[in-house]
């Protein structure tokens, strides 16, 4: 993996300040804006230029974040300098609202949801956000805000 990150001017453009968070991120866009090779980099890339930051995310995603970069500490570190730029804002989850996080996975059993996903499905319904940008197309166009609205999924295009 060959991890990159956007130049903090870059983010700092992006975010124009302190804004409210408008969207949602999960993992795999986090891995595609850091990795060059992977096939969905550019078109993350070109989607997060477009978006409000900070985007919003859960300790769970975060979770699979480092896990998913592996033991190299470069890869480890533009992660961390992701994380920190100011365009990921962490949002807790409380220990009283882990029972609708149960609910949302036993509502998806059919997909699975996996608890990172719950976590940003439930997200979306606390924070009043619909959208989210993320390489997982298939579950997220399934899934639904409250169990009626959909969430617009970014980027549109697929490699």
């Amino acid at each position: 993996m060959v991890m990159v990150l956007l130049a903090h001017e870059e983010v700092a453009s992006v975010c124009g300040g302190t804004m409210a968070a408008n969207a949602l991120i999960d993992t795999g866009a986090m891995l595609a804006l850091l990795d060059r090779t992977d096939r969905w980099h550019r078109i993350c890339v070109d989607a997060f230029e477009q978006l409000r930051l900070p985007l919003v995310t859960s300790e769970a995603v975060l979770t699979e974040l480092f896990h998913l970069v592996g033991d190299s500490r470069h890869e480890m570190e533009a992660a961390w300098r992701l994380v920190r730029s100011g365009a990921i804002a962490l949002a807790a989850i409380e220990d009283s609202e882990l029972p609708q996080m149960r609910a949302l996975m036993s509502r998806y059993s059919d997909r699975p949801m996996d608890f990172a996903g719950a976590t940003l499905v439930y997200l979306a319904k606390r924070e009043g956000l619909s959208t989210i940008f993320t390489v997982n197309h298939t579950d997220f166009d399934t899934y639904r805000i409250e169990g009626r609205r959909r969430f617009r999924v970014l980027p549109v295009s697929r490699p």
